[in-house]
């Protein structure tokens, strides 16, 4: 019920503001319509071995951006890591190639993105499933290059 109450609050957002690209801000879209998460961007070394650690609380539509400079395989782990997340991956034109989701706090286990991804969401714990996130759709932000799934306008 509140994926749908919350879908229903996306899908009011006036066209422009949907459309509008910025540095803090990823757009998803796909079959299940579209979603805007506010981001922190991790595009250097120390910003993506920090990551979100020791973060005990996130905003529901919050989130942080991992940009790698090429595509390569990635892996993350949970240490340090207080809350559930979903990661999403994604290749260099934005299309999502893996999601793992509810990923748990303070865990060691490697949790693998695949090969050539340039891009990961992390968002809440569970975000994924609860707005219809699927392998396929594309994430939208301006570190994301020519050629891309879901250009910024």
């Amino acid at each position: 019920m509140r994926g749908a109450a919350l879908l229903l609050v996306l899908a009011m957002l006036p066209a422009a503001a949907q459309a509008e690209c910025r540095e803090d801000r990823v757009t998803v879209k796909g079959g299940f319509g579209e979603a805007r998460f506010e981001v922190r961007v991790a595009d250097d070394p120390a910003e993506r071995a920090q990551g979100l650690m020791n973060v005990e609380r996130m905003d529901t539509l919050a989130g942080m951006l991992f940009v790698y400079d090429r595509p390569q395989s990635v892996s993350f782990w949970m240490e340090n890591t207080l809350i559930p997340l979903d990661m999403i991956f994604a290749g260099t034109d934005g299309t999502i190639s893996a999601i793992h989701e509810n990923a748990v706090p303070l865990d060691r286990t490697p949790i693998p993105g695949g090969e050539g991804v340039q891009f990961v969401l992390e968002v809440n714990g569970g975000l994924s499933e609860r707005l219809g996130i699927a392998v396929g759709d594309a994430l939208q932000h301006p570190a994301i290059g020519d050629g891309v799934a879901l250009p910024c306008p």
